[in-house]
């Protein structure tokens, strides 16, 4: 089948192509087999199929908001993707039925409003006649099920959202009773229930997630055995929803409390209930069979190293994902039973051929945070190895019946980091904690205990002298001519308080459609050489709210269920290309929040409930938007797990969660890339909007992590003084005392058109002018690293004079 596409889009389709190959492959890797019986899949050829549910046709590519409204040229659906295939037969009957029925029944897109996409679209009515007429002309049924979530509402635990609907219930039954082989194929952007599994004779169940624009054609190569199932899941899926910890703490429209502290995910069911689990932590199933082996297990320089072999021992070719887990001892520290260490993803294997590789991973990964002084005084806030057995298991998933293992002794703890206490609540709660022998109780979290003020008194930054205009440009920085400080030494306060504006959204002084400009935003600035850059919304593509297309590639999730980090870099080194392309110079994303709840409305953008997965697929993305050389936001930090009430809703977390869990992959993706860019969440966390954090922003991610690029806040933002309960969007002073750069988004930056308060507070002392100055460098850092830095006529096109080159692409995608 030939498609064939003309289209005047602009500078923003030279890349497409390659993001559309590089789309598809990263799809088909992330599609998850958890069930496989009677040798169904792959489809043999000649099998005949009758195809059920709207999303045959209606695929979800993504989810709503800002992370997945992308304008596409085109969907690859997968009925017309089945069709495509030459060894199968679809049944033409049934699919003239969906599409008329669909053709008078067109999705609810939520009347337009923003993100508000319902999570459940009407679904056809399969009675038992349909069921029976369809079952003559074919042997063997796939059923799709769809849903969606999004940006500013999360799932809920009912029928239509994360359980099936009566009519989905009444389509297996009418299906299954009568056909021999059921396929079910879930569209969805978050796991969903899933005990109708056993409820039905269904022989094969995939999550084949949403996978962009290309997704129904990964879908077909994966049923036809065009390729071989390789996708594992980053999240455990819980026999109810009442069995995730969270469960009870989640979806409050004022206050959270994380009781469940660092058992979050597989992190508690494997130490508390592991018969709650219907799949585990790492799991899915291949169309062949691999051995794993290892050996040679040593420790150099605090570094662990082994050798493992993988062997492809069945009949397919195929990839295998090879899991490092440790247990650690149980010590005096309260931990996991076991913890995600290490992975790698093999190439494609023909059936006996190996592949071998040495793995290895700092003993440190294995450490603990000690916020108590369990293991003695001089050790609290500190990360320790206690003393004791740990053992490394190699294996498919996190329950693999056949680990090799190594383990090895600690004489005495060992001191891994110190730390500065921060982030501790002042509020007092429980969290969970293990009992000897087995179980849990809930025991009083540690509360902060030092002076935040003081802290941030103590630290102020020194300020540069101000100076008369020398002359110097941003670029003579850049070439090495005169330091920054010299630099900066020339900017007004006025200036400098309008540099820590961003300004948006559709701003015209940089390409139309996109999120925001930021930089030289006034015309003074302008003059300084300071040039304007341009953000746009992702992870999942480019999004233009002029309607301008871009391609958009699998959602989070399913790019984490790839477990291959390289794949995941070269699909955003694609959507890099498509950024230079379209004068794009910082893309909004990735996202990594953890996923806490499967009920987070924005799950879909983020990885994993792992934090190693999350950092290490962050980098990733970061890494391949820097092959091109524009960049990433890591976002949205921390503890910004659901949708409801977001920009309000307290997030009261003990400081040894935040660190272990909610900020431990930010410090795993500054480890394995070099990102500039942060962006911080809407919510307070432990009573401090995150916008004004100065625990968050400075005293961990600056000061403990090494991080020097810019920290933005999320678009209109409130921060609080400390202590405070208010939050507004003018206080831009308590943004930048926290350590936080850019305010955004306003529609007038020069004209401080959303009145904020940062001249007001140098003049009363509330804020100092190093502070200031030092989110100006800040910025500046960033811009001179941008593409934005060397585009021609900055001052004509950040004045609003830009002229869009139009051209026109014929592409011919078969």
């Amino acid at each position: 089948m030939l498609k064939k596409i003309d289209f005047d889009q602009g500078l923003n389709n030279i890349n497409l192509i390659k993001t559309s190959h590089a789309s598809q492959k990263a799809a088909a890797e992330g599609i998850v087999l958890l069930k496989n019986e009677n040798g169904v899949l792959p489809l043999k050829s000649g099998t005949k199929i009758s195809v059920f549910g709207r999303s045959q046709l209606d695929y979800n590519t993504g989810g709503t908001g800002s992370g997945g409204s992308v304008n596409v040229l085109y969907v690859a659906d997968i009925l017309n993707s089945l069709r495509k295939k030459l060894k199968i037969k679809v049944n033409e009957e049934l699919a003239a039925v969906y599409e008329e029925w669909i053709k008078n029944n067109p999705i609810s897109t939520g009347l337009g409003v923003w993100a508000a996409r319902p999570h459940f679209q009407k679904e056809m009515t399969v009675t038992s006649e349909i069921a029976a007429k369809a079952a003559e002309h074919s042997e063997t049924a796939l059923i799709i099920i769809g849903r969606t979530a999004g940006e500013e509402q999360d799932n809920f635990n009912g029928e239509g959202s994360y359980r099936l609907t009566q009519q989905e219930h009444l389509m297996l039954k009418n299906v299954t009773d009568v056909f021999d082989k059921t396929v079910v194929l879930l569209n969805t952007s978050n796991i969903i229930d899933m005990k109708w599994v056993d409820e039905y004779d269904i022989d094969s169940v995939l999550y084949i997630w949403q996978g962009g624009q290309e997704g129904g054609e990964a879908v077909a190569d994966i049923l036809c055995g065009d390729k071989c199932p390789s996708g594992r899941l980053t999240d455990t899926i819980a026999n109810n929803y009442t069995d995730y910890p969270s469960s009870e703490n989640f979806g409050s429209k004022e206050e959270n409390l994380y009781r469940e502290d660092i058992y979050v995910g597989y992190r508690y069911f494997e130490t508390f209930a592991k018969d709650r689990v219907k799949y585990p932590f790492g799991f899915g199933l291949s169309y062949t069979d691999f051995k794993i082996t290892c050996a040679d297990f040593r420790i150099e320089n605090d570094i662990v190293k082994f050798e493992t072999a993988v062997k492809n021992v069945g009949k397919v070719s195929g990839k295998e994902v090879v899991q490092v887990y440790f247990t650690p001892p149980e010590g005096k520290i309260n931990k996991p039973k076991i913890q995600l260490a290490a992975f790698y993803k093999t190439k494609t294997l023909l059936p006996g051929e190996s592949h071998k590789k040495t793995v290895s991973f700092p003993m440190s990964r294995m450490s603990s945070f000690d916020d108590s002084g369990h293991t003695g005084a001089d050790n609290r806030f500190c990360y320790c190895l206690e003393k004791g057995e740990y053992k490394v298991l190699i294996g498919k998933n996190v329950r693999d019946p056949e680990f090799c293992t190594f383990s090895f002794k600690l004489n005495e703890t060992k001191i891994v980091k110190k730390c500065v206490s921060a982030l501790a609540p002042h509020q007092k709660f429980t969290c969970m904690k293990g009992k000897p022998g087995g179980g849990y109780d809930y025991v009083n979290v540690p509360q902060r205990e030092y002076d935040i003020r003081k802290r941030i008194e103590d630290n102020l930054p020194d300020r540069v002298e101000l100076t008369i205009d020398k002359g110097y440009k941003l670029a003579d920085v850049k070439n090495g001519k005169v330091s920054m400080d010299k630099f900066i030494g020339q900017l007004t306060i006025e200036d400098l308080a309008c540099l820590v504006r961003g300004e948006g959204m559709g701003s015209k002084r940089v390409r139309p459609g996109t999120g925001c400009a930021f930089g030289g935003v006034s015309s003074r600035l302008l003059d300084f050489g300071i040039p304007v850059a341009a953000g746009t919304d992702g992870p999942s593509g480019l999004r233009f709210d002029n309607g301008d297309a871009a391609s958009l590639v699998p959602i989070g999730t399913m790019l984490a269920c790839t477990w291959n980090t390289p794949l995941v870099r070269e699909v955003y080194k694609c959507i890099g290309g498509e950024m230079l392309a379209n004068d794009i110079d910082l893309l909004l994303g990735p996202g990594m929040n953890i996923h806490r709840n499967p009920l987070c409305g924005r799950n879909f953008e983020y990885y994993s409930e792992d934090p190693y997965i999350s950092g290490v697929m962050a980098g990733a993305a970061i890494n391949g938007l820097s092959d091109k050389g524009v960049m990433g936001t890591l976002k949205h930090l921390a503890a910004n797990n659901q949708e409801t009430k977001r920009k309000r809703v307290n997030s009261v977390v003990s400081e040894r969660a935040v660190r272990e869990i909610y900020l431990k992959g930010l410090e795993y993706a500054l480890e394995y890339s070099k990102p500039t860019a942060i962006m911080t969440s809407y919510n307070p966390l432990n009573g401090q909007w995150c916008g004004s954090n100065y625990d968050l922003t400075t005293t961990i991610i600056r000061n403990e992590f090494g991080y020097s690029g810019v920290i933005m806040t999320d678009w209109w933002a409130s921060m609080n003084e400390i202590g405070s309960h208010v939050a507004t969007k003018e206080n831009t002073a308590a943004m930048l005392r926290s350590g936080t750069d850019i305010y955004m988004v306003v529609n007038d930056p020069e004209h401080n058109s959303g009145k904020d308060n940062t001249i007001r507070a140098i003049g009363s002392g509330d804020l100092t002018l190093g502070e200031l100055q030092k989110a100006a460098k800040n910025i500046c850092g960033l811009l001179i690293n941008l593409p934005c830095m060397e585009r021609e006529s900055i001052v004509q096109r950040g004045r609003g004079a830009l002229s869009r080159i139009k051209k026109k692409l014929i592409w011919w995608k078969c």
